[in-house]
């Protein structure tokens, strides 16, 4: 080879051997030797100049060094709350920068006095080989960089969380929840499509705001328990978190659930922000995470949306029209979505007449706004009945049970498969000691929904008090396992299994609302006292009672106790103080009262006075222990036929 004459496998038609050929001269001389312009030979000797040039080690190491940011770019989007767009926007100058990158490593070279265009470095002054042999060695750091972040995180930290390894929370700008999976004291293998979701964290700035963060939780909540393939803990149990600082794993183990859905809303006048992420509760490890931008007339639509992503990513199968189930009843009317959220988080919290009110009013706008909204007619039927058993009698009752049922008939109407629909008249039903078809209702409502657990709690005690034990605590036995942590479930199933005669599980149940909430529902109380009172225990049965003395629960379990403790005086005190509290109201409790003291004439004419009445306490009949004195009594038996209790 002469002396600075190139490689045969350049192009030798150049008489500069040190230099490459320009690219007008390229341009030529291809137009001179047109008929062999695809000659395979041009093409190789294209591909040599791409390999000498290091083009493609530049743009292979261009490309794994993207792939190895983009995660890292994605989790601290996520963090600031990032807009959605700008995780597209990092990838769209990635692909520009590729070909900025394979242009820029064909038309310059390294060489030890820096950056210089190829075609201005001799050949013999080249240090080509060197820097591919220095990209290939950057090629194989990254490339073992990358699989030693994919192996650290795909099968180390999966599985060896520490308790201080926070998950990057979807509702950052708040307090961060971690995953951390603490220690465990036993074997952890809760249902494999079993899930929470907690409530997102209000990112509104405006603390007015947070029903509506927390309505569209519920609503969410709401849309995967239609999804008969998940089992998704109650709200309660879920928002029992809220604003606490609990791990992951602590919470999962406490609501026996396999996976965790949290995230965040941001709410402005006409648009909605969701972020969503969910954590396997076992492992740690994030399975989905996604930010959603929508009008807040498209709520209904996304509710679908995030229940349909959720379930895939748990490789659930989808059967039958999921979006019709999620979406029925519901309105595509913002301010009527408002209006429901403010009723539904005013009645769930509601502890006085004012508050029903408050909750009926709500409703009613939603309805003015929609009326077709199935929804809110069932929950204004539900208030409305919930306000009459507790603050109305007389015509007043009447007027106001008329309303509820009017609402729940025009919801089944719009929604016949509308489950809250047939709860609400269920209620009506039951309300108007109409006890056969508030069963059917009962038994409809659970049938749709099985994996609500207000309707299981419901319906199950319902049906004991029907003597229909079996299914009945089943039902509520499966509203526990839903909502383990909300007393109510305790409570339902404590009343369940005393009305079914199971004292002592009555009283374990009874103590386990007592032992999450020091002022659990009253009834855990008294409801623990009738059990020692229909086991003999007549002095915890009055311990029981005394707790709360003030309650009519409680005066009715004492009125009984004190009478068998022979404190007839004190017995005969507490029945004047409970009608001095209620009037006729609960004459139904008087009769059971007299029952048990052997006063026959007076128990019945006070069963008489409570059908009189409508008291609703009457649905007791059937299996209620301190009525059985009065079972024998032709006037008994008469009531109990004139009440049509299902058979």
């Amino acid at each position: 080879m002469l002396p600075g004459r190139p490689p045969a496998c350049y192009d030798t038609m150049t008489t500069e051997p040190e230099r490459a050929p320009l690219p007008t001269e390229v341009s030529s001389r291809q137009s001179e030797v047109s008929p062999h312009a695809h000659h395979p030979l041009l093409h190789f000797r294209v591909f040599e100049q791409l390999k000498q040039r290091n083009v493609f080690r530049v743009a292979v190491l261009y490309l794994v060094v993207c792939w190895l940011i983009l995660d890292p770019v994605h989790v601290v989007f996520h963090m600031l709350d990032v807009p959605i767009w700008a995780d597209r926007l990092v990838i769209m100058l990635m692909a520009v920068g590729f070909p900025a990158v394979v242009i820029f490593a064909w038309v310059y070279e390294i060489t030890p006095e820096g950056l210089k265009p190829t075609v201005e470095v001799p050949h013999g002054q080249s240090i080509r080989k060197l820097t591919g042999r220095r990209l290939d060695r950057a090629i194989i750091a990254v490339l073992g960089v990358a699989l030693a972040y994919f192996i650290v995180d795909k099968f180390w930290i999966s599985k060896h969380v520490a308790p201080s390894q926070p998950v990057t929370s979807a509702a950052q700008e708040a307090p961060p929840r971690t995953s951390a999976l603490p220690t465990p004291t036993a074997p952890f293998g809760p249902p494999p499509h079993s899930i929470a979701v907690l409530p997102f964290i209000n990112l509104s700035g405006d603390q007015e705001q947070e029903y509506f963060s927390d309505g569209l939780t519920e609503e969410l909540l709401n849309s995967l328990a239609e999804i008969n393939e998940l089992q998704v803990a109650a709200r309660t149990s879920a928002f029992s978190f809220k604003g606490k600082d609990n791990d992951i794993g602590t919470i999962a183990r406490k609501l026996n659930v396999a996976t965790v859905l949290e995230g965040s809303v941001r709410r402005s006048a006409h648009t909605v922000r969701i972020t969503a992420q969910l954590i396997n509760a076992v492992t740690g490890f994030h399975l989905w995470s996604k930010t959603y931008d929508r009008d807040l007339g498209d709520v209904l639509k996304l509710q679908t949306e995030i229940a349909t992503a959720v379930a895939t990513a748990l490789k659930v199968t989808l059967l039958g029209d999921t979006a019709a189930r999620i979406e029925l009843g519901g309105t595509h009317n913002p301010a009527a979505f408002d209006a429901y959220l403010r009723g539904s988080k005013t009645l769930s919290a509601a502890r006085s007449g004012n508050d029903a009110q408050t909750a009926i009013a709500a409703y009613a706008e939603a309805i003015r706004l929609d009326p077709r909204y199935a929804l809110a007619l069932a929950g204004r039927s539900q208030a409305l009945t919930a306000y009459a058993q507790e603050n109305t009698s007389g015509p007043a009752l009447r007027q106001s049970l008329d309303k509820a049922q009017a609402d729940a008939r025009r919801a089944i109407e719009l929604a016949p498969d509308l489950a809250e629909g047939h709860l609400a008249l269920a209620r009506f039903f039951d309300s108007s000691l109409d006890f056969a078809r508030a069963s059917e209702e009962y038994e409809r409502a659970a049938a749709l929904t099985p994996g609500n657990a207000q309707v299981l709690r419901e319906y199950g005690r319902f049906a004991v008090w029907m003597e229909r034990a079996e299914p009945g605590i089943a039902a509520v036995r499966r509203a526990l396992v839903l909502d383990p942590l909300d007393p109510r479930s305790h409570d339902r199933l404590g009343q369940a299994l005393l009305y079914a005669h199971r004292y002592e599980e009555a009283i374990v149940a009874f103590k386990g609302a007592i032992s999450l909430d020091p002022d659990p529902p009253l009834s855990a109380y008294w409801g623990s006292g009738i059990g020692y009172y229909a086991l003999g225990n007549f002095q915890k049965a009055r311990a029981s009672c005394e707790i709360k003395p003030d309650h009519w629960g409680s005066q009715w379990c004492l009125a009984v106790t004190y009478d068998k403790l022979g404190r007839h005086a004190d017995a005969e005190a507490v029945l004047a103080k409970l009608r001095a509290s209620n009037g006729d109201g609960p004459a139904y409790q008087y009769a059971t009262i007299y029952a048990q003291w052997g006063e026959t004439a007076k128990a019945l004419d006070w069963l008489e006075a409570a059908v009189r009445l409508h008291d609703t306490g009457l649905a007791y009949l059937k299996t209620d222990p301190l009525i059985d004195p009065l079972r024998k009594e032709p006037r008994f038996q008469a009531i109990e036929r004139a009440l049509k209790f299902p058979t």
